[in-house]
């Protein structure tokens, strides 16, 4: 395409998305929830055509070199459709959120005021590697009322294509707009620049991949953008703390698995435990091969231990370190002295993702809840929870770090929004 036809292309979209919102917001809810379990029906019978489409892809990325990391993530398993049929299911099984009225009230004129649940209308995703987003994303916008538009990586294309096809059918199938859930068909990036400068037919962009991708569709978008740019994510251990489970909850927020967004990046540790709680996890980094770039207390504290393993994976922080989102075997160590210091520090250098602290004092664990500038703030649980499944929401959308609309996991209610209702039998203003 030239970039007039990818131009003219991405309108359409647009134009279309915007005229299917309209029927997708006055859908009942049990059109809506039809059209999901029909979509966990097509997913689980195409899924040989799915994996097809999905080895053409797997063929083509693994030809051009992409490693082996983002290999496994292109992969459409059985496992995985199965899984994105369930949350299909689970998301129909849900309360009706949409035409919901909250907060009720009447006020000394006579009037009740209100507010209720409507959905944001269109929005744009925009994200990379895995195609299991693709059904993610429709299905949380179907729930919502909502129409979107997806543009998913050139590297998932032939998946995505496959993917939306069936969301498509589903949604017909179920007498709503096949538009309402739009694929770029396209792998030119300029109709991602067209895409997020549409404020006319756009709501809302939503991101969703690397630093480089959120900080190009954050400095070039002319409509609202949820998004996080980073997961600097810490893990305070407090003085008073259980050690057992502090070493356990470090362990797990750090290495249970290094590439999401809520896996630990730095840990905090208060000096009063800090010689025994730190060769106590030490030789579990050592041991899982996690390199650790320590402040000259928590090196010496480390180095005591004369333990060969983690010797030589101990490294001196530098100023960066403690900004850093690895997404690998590597974790920044402090001491601090106490929760004064743990939460300033985290203030400073977080990203404001997730972060935690390991405690048995109440009111330090207070006092960590409250002042902790972060979309999750946690007590005595890893990070690695901070994601829309295991917070309840059914499903997830992305993580927001932002401070107006939607904050954290980005569910269901992230997609709509609020309107004020006025109920009156006749009253006028005096």
């Amino acid at each position: 395409m030239t970039a007039l036809n990818i131009s003219e292309y991405v309108q359409t979209l647009g134009l279309q998305a915007r005229i299917a919102a309209v029927r997708m917001a006055r859908a009942d809810a049990a059109t809506k929830n039809r059209a999901l379990r029909r979509l966990a029906e097509l997913l689980r019978a195409d899924g040989k055509a799915l994996q097809a489409a999905n080895a053409k892809d797997l063929e083509r990325a693994t030809a051009s070199g992409l490693a082996a990391p983002m290999l496994d993530r292109l992969k459409l398993t059985s496992r995985i459709l199965e899984t994105v049929a369930l949350g299909c299911e689970q998301l129909a099984a849900m309360p009706e959120l949409i035409g919901e009225i909250s907060g009720l009230r009447q006020q000394p004129s006579g009037i009740r005021v209100g507010q209720m649940r409507v959905p944001l209308g269109v929005f744009g995703m925009i994200f990379e590697s895995r195609p299991n987003v693709t059904i993610e994303a429709a299905s949380l916008s179907i729930k919502s009322g909502n129409a979107c538009i997806l543009r998913g990586g050139s590297e998932a294309i032939e998946s995505n294509k496959a993917l939306a096809q069936l969301v498509q059918q589903a949604l017909v199938d179920s007498g709503l707009p096949a538009e309402a859930v739009q694929l770029v068909q396209t792998t030119d990036r300029e109709a991602v620049g067209q895409l997020i400068a549409m404020p006319q037919y756009v709501d809302v962009i939503i991101p969703r991949g690397g630093k480089g991708l959120i900080e190009r569709i954050s400095r070039d978008a002319k409509v609202p953008v949820i998004k996080h740019l980073d997961g600097n994510c810490h893990v305070y251990v407090d003085d008073p703390c259980d050690l057992d489970m502090a070493v356990r909850i470090a362990d797990n927020a750090k290495t249970q698995k290094y590439s999401p967004c809520n896996a630990s990046e730095s840990l905090l540790v208060a000096r009063g435990v800090a010689s025994q709680f730190l060769p106590m996890i030490g030789a579990i980094f050592a041991a899982k091969g996690v390199e650790m770039r320590c402040d000259a207390q928590a090196k010496a504290i480390l180095s005591s231990a004369r333990a060969a393993p983690v010797e030589a994976l101990l490294r001196d922080a530098t100023e960066q370190d403690w900004s850093e989102e690895y997404l690998a075997p590597v974790i920044s160590i402090k001491l601090v002295e106490g929760v004064d210091e743990a939460i300033a520090h985290i203030n400073r250098y977080s990203s404001h993702h997730t972060d935690a602290i390991l405690t048995t004092d109440h009111v330090h664990a207070q006092r960590f809840l409250r002042e902790v500038d972060s979309a999750s703030v946690m007590v005595n649980a890893s990070t690695r929870f901070a994601d829309g499944f295991e917070y309840g929401l059914g499903a997830e959308i992305g993580i927001s770090t932002d401070k107006f609309h939607a904050r954290g996991p980005v569910g269901l209610e992230g997609l709509t929004s609020l309107k004020w209702v006025v109920l009156g039998q006749g009253e006028i203003r005096s």
